[in-house]
């Protein structure tokens, strides 16, 4: 049996570990996906797939979804956002962002925001938890990600970066510690385009 001063000890050195987030799995991210994925997806045609891959990156849901509107009705571009969707970070989602989920509601866009800031995924699954079911939770947790500590990040946590292959994983491994976003961004932007830096960089953090 564990005594309570060992118990409480443990638990200090539980809240001292380094906090790590994740991007929620299930969903296709349109900044990544391929043409043949794409042009899967429900209302997409030939020309559409054209114009958003050379639209992309879209640096939030609401940028997403105000390319689509020229083309796709309200009811075919929520279809679509059950197969693809450019995740939310649980801590920045404006309000429209979080009312473009499929099925969400004002109470549970207030759940959403209620608990914040969030620091990890299994933080968002025991708040929601309490309101939805375990089917419910993981698909709302598809939509979702809390930006990641940049020097303490497994690479295991890194890989849920949408398009974040083996060589982005080592750049970005290679210049820790970083000192502040801007290191980042100096530091990625000599492998990839501003563009580019910027949506990676919604993935993470540096406290």
């Amino acid at each position: 049996m564990i005594r309570p001063l060992a118990a409480a000890a443990l638990a200090a050195c539980a809240l001292a570990l380094p906090l790590r987030a994740q991007v929620g799995k299930g969903l296709l991210d349109p900044n990544v996906a391929t043409e043949a994925e794409l042009a899967a997806l429900p209302g997409m045609t030939p020309a559409l797939v054209r114009s958003l891959v050379a639209a992309r990156p879209f640096a939030s849901a609401t940028a997403f979804d105000a390319f689509l509107a020229g083309s796709l009705s309200a009811e075919q571009r929520t279809a679509l956002y059950g197969k693809a969707f450019v995740h939310l970070d649980l801590n920045r989602a404006t309000p429209a962002e979080i009312m473009l989920v499929p099925g969400m509601g004002p109470r549970m866009r207030h759940e959403f925001e209620e608990y914040r800031p969030y620091r990890t995924l299994a933080q968002f699954r025991k708040e929601i938890g309490k309101y939805v079911k375990p089917d419910e939770l993981a698909r709302l947790e598809g939509y979702v990600f809390v930006p990641m500590d940049l020097n303490t990040a497994s690479d295991d946590d890194l890989r849920t970066i949408p398009g974040l292959g083996p060589r982005m994983l080592r750049e970005f491994k290679e210049y820790r510690p970083y000192n502040g976003m801007e290191r980042f961004r100096k530091e990625i932007g000599k492998y990839v385009k501003p563009a580019e830096v910027e949506r990676l960089a919604r993935f993470v953090t540096v406290p």
